[in-house]
């Protein structure tokens, strides 16, 4: 290999300050501790070391690569054809919602095993409890409706000793429940984090994956029948559902206020800025006290954050003050 340069791009304009991959990728680093990654990477066309980012592979090997390198995971791994998110943008999520819990806290974030989070859709990948616990402690649970995932969810926690006393996850019964079932009685979770199905239909899905490869340059002209592959992977529960994002946004929202005491902060990522309003409308309608909308950035992909709760700035200071 080369060793004209150790990264494959500049630094990611817009990621938040405590975010470790804000800096360019250190890709030598990351091979030391992945070694897996070693074949996916090569000189680009400026003599840079790169990955290709049409390749499922590379990407699910990058992403490896990251967990291993930054967060000391001993394992990770997720079933074929199940979606690989990138690490930098979900990490994004985690460290804008510690802002927002330090806010009610003094300006300090809350640290350690007390803070407790629930990831609805927390997939085969276990994304969001990986940088939560590691970045700041937290305990989390997980839910997820397909089994699948589940059980790969719970394989990465238990193969890891820093992750497998710290988090749980459930499997979700009822597709059209959210929260019922994985909210017990006497449970408190400090917040709820979501990354929800984006499309509305599995047409939809595909139409998306190829504009995504086209930006790419990895578009399919004829060749091989069907739908070209996902270069992160995904299932159908993980990509699509009916009335894509809002509709599953707007129902949770919906669904949230039965357990308006129990979940300090709800929050959902939310991709498309022309969903705002409904999802505006569904909160209001569910009776949000407090909502907070947060801008993220990672390149030229804008989204947003977007946290509400049923308790006043006085509830919450209480409830921050317990932790």
């Amino acid at each position: 290999m080369s060793s004209r340069s150790q990264t494959h791009s500049p630094r990611k304009p817009g990621l938040h300050p405590r975010n470790p991959h804000a800096e360019r990728y250190n890709l030598p680093a990351l091979i030391k501790s992945c070694p897996e990654l070693e074949p996916f990477v090569a000189e680009n066309r400026f003599g840079d070391l790169s990955v290709d980012f049409a390749d499922p592979a590379a990407v699910k090997a990058l992403n490896k690569a990251l967990l291993l390198h930054h967060y000391g995971l001993l394992h990770w791994d997720i079933p074929p054809n199940y979606l690989c998110p990138p690490v930098p943008g979900r990490a994004d999520y985690i460290h804008h919602l510690a802002d927002l819990l330090a806010k009610d806290n003094g300006g300090e974030i809350p640290q350690g095993r007390k803070v407790i989070g629930l990831d609805i859709g927390t997939g085969a990948n276990l994304i969001y409890p990986i940088v939560g616990h590691c970045s700041y402690g937290w305990r989390f649970v997980g839910t997820d409706i397909d089994p699948v995932a589940v059980g790969s969810a719970k394989l990465i926690a238990d193969s890891n000793p820093a992750l497998h006393k710290a988090i749980k996850c459930r499997q979700q019964k009822n597709p059209e429940d959210i929260f019922t079932g994985m909210i017990g009685s006497d449970e408190l979770f400090d917040f709820s984090l979501c990354n929800p199905p984006f499309h509305a239909s599995q047409e939809a899905a595909s139409a998306g994956t190829q504009r995504k490869l086209k930006n790419l340059g990895k578009a399919k002209k004829g060749g091989r029948k069907g739908a070209p592959a996902l270069n992160f992977g995904g299932q159908k529960a993980e990509l699509w559902c009916p009335g894509g994002e809002l509709a599953f946004v707007s129902r949770m929202a919906q669904q949230s206020a039965d357990y308006a005491d129990q979940v300090c902060w709800f929050s959902s990522l939310v991709a498309n800025n022309d969903n705002l309003p409904g999802i505006y409308s569904a909160l209001k309608q569910a009776g949000a006290v407090d909502v907070e909308t947060i801008q993220m950035a990672h390149g030229n992909k804008v989204s947003r954050l977007v946290a509400w709760s049923f308790l006043t700035a006085e509830q919450r200071q209480g409830w921050a003050g317990i932790l």
